[in-house]
């Protein structure tokens, strides 16, 4: 048993923790039965205390990243849940397969990504890694081993997904894969002046494109001024991904310098400097290795160190497209009122149906990053009303600092969620801080 001091990735909630880090089925089976409360625990990089609670035991789960079966014809794999995402690509692109709901850093297990219902870019044609999950293997303390799929166990299995981590450990899942036939990404830029410019230039895609934005944040004059990023498969036929750059042997996020960085000045600056190196690029076609497109804060952990002790905000909200442009006009007004420091603003489409407590719907994606002090804090307080006065869908794995009254809000099946996942685990043996914070 080790005790280890651990934090949020956003820096706002930290806990002196036990780990237990099994490397056995029989291990991990001993060791659920022996404590009265746990939480399993991947890489730990989730923005939200997800996989840990002060004084509690959380299983590290790294040991089990083996490939269970690989069936290639049928397009299907099984792996363990502490797989890394990095790893697990490494060996579905060899065979020009892969899966496309992909976070953006590679060290990510596929136990977080099942537990947090993760979207990656393609999330308009895609939808979450809910649609790719065929089965699930789990261990519970007190139900012991369970297969969960649409066909058994299927209210555990909805259960599961999207329900961090909640239900007892994620131990293996079986995955439908998509064909990857191609080398790189293929990007164009449309530049946008505003950010409801950006909204009407999204395109209809019928075919597999990534379209999200990156706009200007750093002064109200050049709100919204940015590019729509398109990413296309560059279809090549024999060819495939050099997965060697996918290699990520550590998480390089935990470290972070001792005071905030991000200020007026330095947004303005790399934010002008980001602009002007893109404007260079507009109406060209360009390419872009893999690891660039679909991680593109590997390599880039400067970002993250930058907030220094204090961290960040990170919030994301799902608008319908009918009230998009409202939103829109509503956020823009808080801005100008609370101006607030945000380093990152950038929108996508998804789709998807929200059950439960998925971050999942029909619409646009909004994500915002902050530095954390009283002027964000204020806007913050302003976005949550504007979400639950128009029940948008505020995601609960990236921003920590949401209230559960406004989740209770938006997300209209919370009450459901807690009445089912109470009939199965009525002891609520697998706790976390965030668990806590939803009081279920």
């Amino acid at each position: 048993m080790e005790k280890v001091k651990i934090q949020s990735l956003d820096k706002n909630y930290s806990a002196n923790i036990f780990v237990k880090r099994p490397e056995k089925y029989r291990e991990l089976k001993e060791i659920s039965d022996r404590y009265e409360k746990m939480i399993p625990m991947g890489s730990c990089s989730s923005y939200v205390p997800a996989s840990f609670c002060n004084d509690n035991l959380s299983i590290l789960m790294t040991k089990f990243n083996k490939i269970i079966e690989f069936d290639k014809v049928n397009k299907t794999i099984t792996v363990e849940a502490g797989i890394k995402i990095s790893e697990l690509l490494q060996f579905t692109l060899k065979n020009k397969l892969w899966i496309p709901q992909i976070p953006g850093y590679p060290s990510i297990t596929l136990g977080g990504i099942v537990a947090t219902n993760a979207h990656g870019k393609s999330s308009a044609f895609h939808g979450t890694i809910r649609q790719q999950i065929k089965e699930i293997l789990i261990y519970h303390k007190t139900h012991g081993w369970l297969n969960l799929s649409k066909d058994e166990n299927k209210k555990i299995f909805d259960l599961t997904i999207g329900g961090f981590g909640l239900t007892g450990t994620i131990v293996q899942v079986k995955l439908k894969l998509e064909d990857f036939i191609g080398y790189n990404f293929k990007t164009s830029l449309i530049k946008t002046n505003s950010l409801i410019d950006t909204i009407n230039n999204f395109n209809e895609e019928n075919k597999e494109v990534y379209q999200y934005s990156w706009n200007r944040s750093d002064n109200i004059t050049n709100l919204g001024k940015g590019f729509i990023f398109k990413n296309e498969i560059n279809s090549i036929e024999n060819s495939s991904v050099d997965t060697r750059g996918l290699y990520h042997d550590t998480n390089k996020l935990e470290s972070n310098f001792k005071f905030n960085l991000w200020n007026n000045f330095t947004i303005k600056f790399s934010q002008f400097l980001y602009y002007n190196f893109h404007l260079q690029k507009k109406n060209k076609i360009f390419f872009e290795n893999f690891k660039k497109i679909i991680f593109p804060f590997s390599g880039k952990e400067m970002y993250f160190k930058m907030f220094g002790r204090n961290g960040l905000i990170e919030s994301q909200i799902i608008v319908p497209a009918k009230k998009i442009n409202q939103i829109i006009d509503e956020i823009e007004f808080n801005l100008k009122k609370e101006l607030p420091e945000i380093t990152l603003l950038s929108i996508k489409k998804i789709k998807g149906e929200c059950n439960y407590l998925r971050f999942e719907n029909d619409g646009f994606c909004i994500t915002f990053d902050f530095v954390r002090n009283k002027k964000s804090l204020n806007f913050m307080e302003n976005l949550d009303s504007i979400c639950q006065n128009n029940q948008l869908i505020p995601s609960i794995i990236k921003d920590s600092r949401l209230r559960l009254n406004t989740i209770k809000i938006c997300y209209n099946a919370y009450d459901q969620f807690k009445k089912d996942l109470n009939e199965f685990d009525n002891r609520r043996i697998y706790r976390s801080q965030l668990s806590d914070i939803l009081e279920l």
